[in-house]
């Protein structure tokens, strides 16, 4: 008896046939293998996305604005009060003062409840940023608080300088462990960006420090903060579009719909407003103030762009199933991380 298979047999090609396989056949010749099909586009199963949406809120996407300029206030404050510019010292000092007590209250509302932030706390994990982060974050408010007392109170002056001094290091670790923090993710358009993210925070916060000193303070007292703020916005612009054009493909979310009009608004506000401090603001306070608020708004449109930029990446696959399929295709692994 003759056993009845529900599959059907593999036919062996004669001579002068080709076969075609329904993933992309091969046909041999003497320079190697041709594909028989074009490459299909990528999707995944059923069109779903392939990584879940980030699942932070808004508090999240202003926290990295502020924890940005809050972090690179202290160390600006320090400078300037080492130069004897006391003016620009207390007032940076009181922003970044201000910013510390801002910063925990977003995370919190983030988390929901303050029990969460407090559990965090409990253990100091390295391999997390998360961790890393909350520890820096309160190691950040401890020193401020007692710079800001010495810095405004006249109290504790040893103590406070020493804090001061503690926020050389522990302020530039506020504005860019949050960098590190999205990059720690599944999404396509943080976590290759992974080695740009850094710098782009980084810049962005010297900027945005420096156009707050420019804002709180007379021309006459603002120029430290102004150099700064022309500076970062510039490096801010270079770093962005150096990142941009690394991610390539999976970079597209920063051009179309949502992320992309914040993105444009961003670039335009910091450009426009690092020319105006540069210029006018160098003699007239008004000219000055419009020249910081707008590189404030263009660094918050730029941190609004990658958060949102983001939600765009998770929820295409393309920015998955492509950069996987390129990688196969040249022999790497499919993951980049």
């Amino acid at each position: 008896m003759t056993e009845l298979s529900p599959y059907p047999k593999a036919s062996t090609p004669t001579q002068g046939q080709t076969t075609i396989s329904p993933v992309g056949s091969r046909k041999r010749g003497g320079g190697g293998e041709r594909s028989m099909v074009p490459p299909g586009e990528p999707r995944s199963y059923y069109g779903e996305p392939v990584v879940a949406k980030p699942v932070w809120t808004w508090e999240i996407a202003t926290y990295l604005w502020v924890g940005g300029f809050t972090g690179a206030s202290a160390p600006l404050a320090l400078i300037a009060s080492l130069r004897g510019n006391e003016a620009l010292a207390r007032r940076m000092q009181a922003v970044a003062f201000a910013g510390s007590l801002v910063s925990p209250v977003l995370l919190i509302s983030d988390l929901g409840r303050p029990k969460r932030f407090l559990n965090m706390l409990r253990v100091f994990k390295i391999t997390s940023p998360m961790s890393v982060g909350s520890w820096i974050l309160s190691g950040f408010g401890a020193a401020t608080a007692l710079g800001t007392a010495r810095e405004l109170l006249g109290l504790f002056p040893r103590a406070g300088r020493a804090a001061q001094v503690a926020d050389l290091a522990l302020g530039p670790a506020l504005s860019t462990y949050t960098a590190a923090l999205i990059a720690n993710t599944a999404i396509p358009v943080w976590h290759d960006a992974r080695d740009h993210l850094p710098f782009v925070f980084a810049t962005s916060s010297a900027a945005t420090a420096g156009a707050w000193g420019i804002v709180l303070c007379g021309p006459e007292d603002a120029g430290p903060a102004r150099r700064l703020a022309v500076a970062g916005s510039i490096a801010e612009i270079v770093t962005d579009q150096v990142m941009e054009r690394q991610l390539g493909p999976i970079g597209e979310p920063y051009h179309e719909g949502h992320p992309g009009k914040l993105q444009r608004a961003a670039k335009a506000l910091t450009g426009v407003g690092a020319l105006v401090a540069a210029t006018a603001g160098r003699r007239r306070r008004a000219a000055g103030v419009g020249g910081g608020l707008a590189i404030l708004g263009g660094a918050l449109c730029a941190r609004w762009a990658i958060y949102r930029a983001g939600f765009a990446s998770a929820k295409d696959p393309k920015y998955t199933v492509g950069p996987q399929r390129e990688r196969l295709s040249h022999g790497a692994p499919a993951s980049s991380g």
